[in-house]
């Protein structure tokens, strides 16, 4: 393995600005803000807008959309 053409692998904290969730995990993303995790140390910080706890779809709010009616009257207006 060549030296210094691999990205830093450390330790992060991500944090979900819509439902103040926030969880560590590694990463090679960059990060000027830093956070004090509940170990004790301090870890950078990424700020999302959208994680597991927010998105419709892991909270069971998401909602399913009906196009069987929509292909069909496609096929109805515009022939097989």
């Amino acid at each position: 393995m060549k030296p210094e053409i691999h990205p830093n692998y450390r330790e992060v904290v991500f944090q979900d600005l819509s439902s103040d969730f926030a969880f560590l995990t590694r990463s090679t993303i960059k990060s000027d803000e830093t956070i004090k995790w509940e170990d004790g140390n301090e870890y950078p910080l990424v700020k999302v807008e959208v994680s597991s706890k927010s998105h419709p779809f892991y909270t069971g709010k998401h909602k399913i959309m009906d196009t069987s009616g929509r292909v069909d009257k496609f096929r109805r207006r515009y022939g097989k």
